[in-house]
């Protein structure tokens, strides 16, 4: 079976509206993700994950180029001017394409 190429979608933001970026990301058409707990440090500090308030998230999503646009202009209308957030895409090469 051969690769193909993909979008890979990557979301760190902030853990207490996992459920609604979730839900944004349904909508928009996802038909998976991923989320994962991080921490780290960025413009507004130090995250340091000892508290759910004070907590990341990282959200991946395989996607072809245009969903990956898609979801990318849904979360900056509805979550980025008001929330820590930083998304990015890189090339994924992937197995069963058809699921993404």
């Amino acid at each position: 079976m051969a690769l193909e190429r993909r979008k890979l979608l990557v979301v760190v933001t902030e853990a207490e509206i996992e459920d609604e970026i979730v839900r944004t990301l349904e909508e928009a058409g996802a038909h998976g993700y991923t989320v994962s707990e991080v921490r780290g440090k960025g413009e507004r500090g130090l995250r340091s994950a000892g508290w759910r308030r004070d907590a990341n998230i990282r959200v991946e999503v395989l996607c072809g180029e245009a969903a990956a646009e898609h979801f990318i202009e849904v979360l900056q209308e509805r979550f980025l001017a008001n929330y820590a957030m930083v998304l990015w895409t890189c090339e994924a090469m992937v197995l069963r394409p058809h699921k993404f």
